[in-house]
């Protein structure tokens, strides 16, 4: 199944109108209750509204229904509800504590804000431990208390020591796309966050630029040109779009300029590359990721990849879907397939319930949180978690390849779903009112109120052999104490990071490894990994409770584990402290601004800066504070040498 796509300022033609209506069925329906449709109220657009109407307790999640990501809900609570959060402000000041002056940065030799921290990377039991020294650098260079959070990194293949990360950034406004660059290994960082990328001078379809950015992304290619992507949205009508900017070779990411390849190209803002764009109220991007091919042997080197969540509505009992769909670009950005691909498939024994897609009840479409990944020879694979399975709470992750061979164009070209493994996602779930902050139908780990998402956080990584490596989070250890609602439910929740393995291409997988079962009782989630390229140590770095009472206080660390001998039955975990000490808990009592939101995902990329000593690159959204007592959302990087 294909869908068409629209280019730059282009109207809907009957072409495209046709293709987007058979993707989301003959008959396309309202899925949302009436008092939520206006827009005076809340968006348009009836996936957004849907959202909305959820938070607000107004109705629930039907089966199988995949959530939209936290960045784009983040931002239509600040547009919709500002009532309710000024009011929680108001309250919160009273209890708050004077703000003291600005730290004093540790260099001086960065833009903005810097700020450094020291520690020692111990472990504070007789677990085998890297006790190597970890200092934590503050990337985004925005001095007021505004929220960074939900953040990606990208090593430059070309050039180790150029580094560029991107996080959901509110130092324009909430909510909007962020990205910085390092030229010296994340020693010192710059930002572009106080003057954004070109994105904004975009049109959208509804012939006004975009409200807002969300679910930042980067890539390298083989050559050193770096590519950023984000999911472009208004909150008061129906158009959202996928645009791609370019920083050619040698500007390491320090600005951004059109992908085509034209004379004064780095001079121009205008046109990006347009991934996808739609002005449907039944029809909603969300959640993407791109990724360059840049293995230097792959017939398919500089290639940029595009996959993501189609959100669309349909006359289907269980009311819409959220499939899977790829697209690429062969000109490096600059033009797309007018065709994006639908690539997560159907399965009669894996797929079996809650099918949104009109006339294929095996349907796999309710799908959420997808990552691209290159194999040495051009494959392509795609991980996601999916939810057409029986079972309260019961979800799986699956795989989809697309062989170097193929063209990728069609949806015959790719291969799968291959499921990785079921999980159990029964974590409490917010309901209104509760004093930690947990959005109403978003799933937390209380006492923390920030939403705690498996579907977005499985990753797939692979060596120069081919063998693949997925990771993810799950609730399968926690005890009935943490489940149900929020309200009701009490700490420790037992929350698990596993990984599997395989060896022929995603068909098959190694058993589940348990790799923060020696980490107890207590919680450790949103977990992002990568494996060097000979495939001796897999990294999984995940958010972790384990340190002093941050069970019961809900103070959170970042735990870096190095799994040796992945492929083996009994590989050995190292496990490295990256914070120098725990973040606190950031509740509306603190800060209401930014409660409820840590991001739906962290991000881990290992690069080389000589053929003998892989890095661990890793970024991560910090609630330590800035100012003074009072926690606020930052993003930190750490480089743990192998």
């Amino acid at each position: 199944m294909e869908l068409g796509v629209l280019s730059g300022r282009t109207r809907l033609s009957a072409k495209h109108a046709l293709a987007l209506v058979a993707l989301a069925g003959a008959a396309l329906v309202v899925v949302i209750p009436a008092q939520v449709a206006s827009k005076s109220d809340g968006p348009g657009n009836k996936v957004l509204a849907r959202e909305l109407a959820i938070l607000r307790g107004q109705v629930s999640p039907q089966k199988g229904q995949m959530p939209v990501s936290s960045g784009v809900m983040q931002a239509l609570i600040q547009k919709y509800e500002a009532g309710t959060i000024a009011a929680a402000t108001r309250m919160a000041a009273a209890r708050a504590p004077s703000p003291s002056v600005l730290r004093p940065p540790s260099r001086d030799d960065s833009q903005g804000c810097p700020n450094t921290l020291n520690g020692s990377g111990r472990f504070d039991s007789e677990r085998q431990s890297n006790n190597q020294r970890v200092t934590n650098t503050r990337v985004n260079q925005d001095c007021s208390l505004r929220r960074q959070a939900e953040e990606t990194i990208a090593v430059n293949p070309t050039n180790f020591s150029n580094l560029v990360a991107g996080q959901n950034d509110s130092v324009i406004g909430f909510n909007h796309c962020g990205y910085d660059w390092s030229v010296d290994r994340g020693r010192t960082w710059g930002s572009v966050g106080t003057a954004p990328p070109p994105f904004w001078q975009m049109v959208m379809e509804d012939d006004h630029t975009a409200d807002a950015c969300s679910d930042p992304t980067v890539t390298f290619d083989d050559v050193g040109n770096a590519y950023i992507s984000g999911v472009f949205f208004d909150l008061a009508s129906d158009a959202d779009a996928i645009f791609v900017a370019k920083s050619n070779a040698g500007i390491n990411g320090r600005y951004w300029h059109i992908p085509a390849e034209v004379p004064f190209q780095e001079y121009l803002n205008t046109p990006m590359g347009v991934v996808a764009s739609n002005n449907s109220p039944d029809l909603d991007n969300d959640k993407e990721f791109i990724l360059a091919d840049s293995r230097p042997n792959s017939p398919k080197k500089g290639r940029v990849y595009a996959t993501w969540t189609l959100f669309a509505t349909t006359a289907t009992p269980v009311g819409g879907n959220s499939a899977i769909v790829f697209n690429q670009s062969l000109d490096g950005g600059a033009t797309w397939l007018e065709t994006p691909v639908v690539i997560s498939g159907s399965s009669p024994t894996l797929c079996t319930t809650a099918s949104g897609t009109p006339g294929n009840a095996n349907a796999c479409d309710q799908d959420q949180g997808s990552n691209p990944i290159v194999g040495p020879d051009g494959t392509i694979y795609v991980i996601f978690t999916n939810s057409n399975i029986p079972g309260a709470g019961v979800q799986q992750v699956l795989v989809v390849r697309c062989p170097a061979a193929r063209a990728c164009d069609t949806s015959a070209d790719w291969e799968g779903p291959f499921r990785v493994s079921t999980t159990l996602s029964n974590q409490p779930v917010g309901t209104p009112g509760n004093a930690a902050g947990c959005p109403t139908g978003r799933q937390c780990l209380p006492p923390n109120g920030y939403r705690a998402p498996d579907e977005t956080t499985g990753t797939i990584s692979v060596d120069r052999r081919g063998n693949l490596y997925a990771t993810f989070a799950d609730h399968r250890n926690s005890g009935p104490n943490c489940t149900g609602t929020f309200a009701t439910a009490t700490p420790p929740c037992n929350h698990d990071v596993f990984y599997s393995f395989s060896t022929n291409g995603g068909t098959t997988w190694s058993p589940l490894v348990n790799i923060t079962q020696a980490l107890g009782n207590t919680a450790q989630w949103m977990p992002w990994s990568d494996v060097d390229g000979d495939g001796n140590a897999l990294q999984v770095a995940f958010y972790d409770r384990h340190f002093g009472d941050c069970e019961t206080s809900g103070c959170n660390d970042i735990t870096l584990a190095t799994i040796r001998q992945p492929r083996s039955g009994h590989p050995s975990i190292k496990f490295t402290r990256i914070t120098t000490a725990s973040m606190p808990n950031l509740v509306p009592a603190n800060n209401p601004v930014q409660a409820g939101f840590l991001g739906d995902y962290m991000w881990v990329e290992v690069g080389r800066h000589n053929f003998n000593q892989p890095h661990t690159h890793i970024v991560w959204a910090d609630t330590r504070q800035l100012f003074g007592p009072a926690p606020e959302e930052d993003v930190y990087y750490a480089r743990v040498d192998d």
